[in-house]
């Protein structure tokens, strides 16, 4: 996980997981609606997945 994609998850967190799949994308953007810091824990547990 590189740094710029951790400050991409600070300040827009569905575009720090455009590259790992629509559902990533979808759920991070519900949890940012929900709540900022929601979605950028999602983003960067999603980020963080050595399995995607």
């Amino acid at each position: 996980m590189s740094i710029w994609r951790v400050l991409l998850s600070i300040f827009f967190p569905p575009l720090a997981v455009i590259d790992k799949g629509c559902g990533s994308i979808l759920i991070v953007f519900l949890l940012t609606l929900c709540g900022w810091i929601p979605g950028v824990i999602a983003a960067l547990v999603i980020l963080n997945n050595p399995n995607r």
